[in-house]
């Protein structure tokens, strides 16, 4: 089912819509065919298309394009990463609290101790925490593998990854970072950053969904997890999806030019955090810095599901919290992480993206109002003496 005409879509953070240029280029890659590691002429012509996107990717990421490994998506994409540590000789996992599933999940099935990197209560990561713990260091452990993401996909909130990296690099560690949010939004560069590893996803920038890349530095040696070929350079077996990653690179290509327009949503933002403040409601991550577009906002009283059920009957689209979970409103680990306690079940994530005006942001918070003001009217006390 289509969503109806006049909705509102502000769930760019669980995907955001596909760009114009991404449907052209898919349409492009659609028509030539080709398996890119043909040698014909439609072979030639799938790996021309396939390594310009790849540049792009590359450019977006501010990452040398030998480097760019494209996988299935940011799931991948984060798999591959740690996988790839633990199989160079890590022992002991940190992963911060805040990081997606994808990795927390990734990290328990490995057979190893995993730890908890945590974050303050504007949720930025605790690195006097990290500081200490790699300090004391045991060598059996191996390297340590540090995974930390540059911008959290609930909150918005923007991680200190360099100075991270800078504390796993005093201890020879291994740093993973999921820019999956971060990229086409604020300026990214890997190098820059110090991460070892960086992944990234299509669908959140314009692109479509299912395709990703992983990008490595020289400290990070990737050990293949899916078998099968010499594809992209030996390091994942599998014909490499061109429509999609067609699409990928047209996508990174426009959101990196489109940087500084992507910042003017802040203000958007800002003016319907402070109208829903005004209710009662808490802004997440409020002090810290956070991505422009990326609102969460927890209001006592008012569960997440019931936000979100009452502003889709309005036609707007949000979330409660991450849209990773096949479709189900849970509480947010995030915010429990933030130290939020029952205010956690209570958050919904509003974010824009390339597409968004002004007026959507608007149209939300009206809406929200007036499903608000439903609820308490359906949990208002009974007055004394009243049957």
């Amino acid at each position: 089912m289509t969503a109806k005409a006049g909705s509102i879509y502000l769930d760019y953070n669980a995907t955001a819509r596909v760009r114009p240029e991404a449907a052209q280029a898919i349409a492009h890659a659609l028509e030539i065919g080709g398996n890119p590691s043909s040698v014909h002429a439609a072979g030639r012509a799938a790996r021309a298309l396939m390594e310009a996107a790849r540049n792009e990717v590359a450019a977006l990421i501010a990452a040398p394009a030998s480097t760019v490994v494209f996988t299935s998506g940011g799931t991948e994409a984060n798999a591959l990463a740690l996988e790839s540590a633990v199989a160079a000789g890590s022992k002991r996992l940190i992963i911060s609290a805040i990081e997606h599933d994808s990795l927390q999940e990734t990290a328990r099935v490995q057979g190893l101790a995993v730890e908890v990197l945590p974050v303050q209560a504007d949720g930025v990561a605790d690195l006097a925490w990290l500081a200490e713990r790699l300090a004391r260091w045991d060598a059996g452990d191996g390297k340590p593998f540090v995974a930390l993401m540059l911008a959290n996909n609930e909150t918005g909130v923007i991680q200190p990854v360099a100075e991270a990296a800078a504390l796993v690099r005093a201890a020879d560690g291994w740093l993973h970072v999921d820019a999956v949010q971060a990229a086409g939004k604020i300026a990214v560069d890997s190098r820059g950053l110090g991460a070892d590893t960086l992944a990234i996803s299509a669908h959140k920038i314009g692109g479509p969904q299912g395709v990703g890349a992983l990008t490595f530095g020289p400290r990070a040696t990737l050990s293949r997890r899916q078998h099968g070929g010499g594809h992209e350079r030996g390091r994942r077996g599998g014909t490499e999806n061109v429509p999609g990653i067609a699409g990928f690179g047209a996508a990174a290509k426009v959101a990196g030019e489109a940087l500084a327009d992507f910042a003017a949503q802040a203000g958007w933002r800002d003016a319907a955090a402070q109208r829903l403040k005004a209710a009662g409601s808490v802004v997440m991550g409020e002090g810290a810095p956070r991505l422009a577009n990326t609102l969460s906002i927890a209001t006592p009283g008012f569960p997440a599901d019931l936000q979100v059920m009452g502003l889709d009957l309005a036609g707007v689209m949000v979330s409660a919290g991450s849209a990773c979970s096949s479709g189900k409103v849970k509480t947010s680990h995030v915010l429990s992480a933030m130290g939020q306690g029952e205010l956690a079940a209570c958050g919904i994530r509003v974010s824009g993206g390339w597409g968004t005006t002004e007026t959507d942001w608007s149209r939300f918070v009206e809406a929200w109002f007036e499903a608000h003001a439903r609820h308490a009217a359906r949990h208002a006390p009974v007055a004394a003496g009243v049957a």
